[in-house]
């Protein structure tokens, strides 16, 4: 409805078209990523692209949040070269919370559901997925999107499902 009232004319409010998480089982999915069964998962994903800023922030986080939670971590292509030796420097008893994929195509359901948090960019395909699987989020729209993520990311916000950072 937001966008429907910036648009001249007669426009529709239909929703976003999604992926079916029809049968995708939590407990399942966790296990076919490799993700402890029994912590809170954080899902970090900046969409197709990777974002260097969230990747960073994953890397420098690492250290202070694994011994609570797990990260599954999706880079982007051109950013993953680095996150498996990060993986591979953690200490051994905290390698298994670090989960990191380049990108994820019919996994993605079952990360989405496998997630207690989603940490990432606010494109509408995205926003509309986790909203089905009732993921809350930390949302930080690309700054260049013309304010269309911005846009997004505020929808939810005000809605009381994600958190805004800049």
């Amino acid at each position: 409805p937001g966008t429907a009232r910036e648009l001249p004319g007669r426009t529709y409010t239909t929703g976003t078209p999604i992926r079916s998480f029809a049968g995708v089982d939590r407990a399942a999915a966790r296990a076919s990523l490799g993700l402890p069964a029994d912590v809170p998962v954080v899902l970090v994903f900046g969409g197709s692209q990777a974002v260097r800023r969230l990747n960073e922030a994953v890397a420098a986080a690492l250290p202070d949040v694994l011994d609570r939670v797990a990260v599954l971590h999706l880079t982007g292509d051109t950013a993953y070269g680095e996150a498996p030796r990060r993986r591979e420097a953690l200490p051994e008893e905290l390698r298994d919370r670090y989960r990191v994929f380049p990108f994820l195509g019919a996994e993605m359901a079952g990360a989405l559901v496998a997630a207690d948090l989603l940490v990432g960019r606010a494109g509408s395909s995205t926003l509309a997925e986790a909203a089905a699987v009732g993921l809350p989020l930390v949302v930080v729209p690309y700054p260049h999107a013309a304010a269309h993520q911005k846009a997004n990311a505020r929808e939810l916000s005000e809605a009381g499902a994600a958190v805004i950072v800049a």
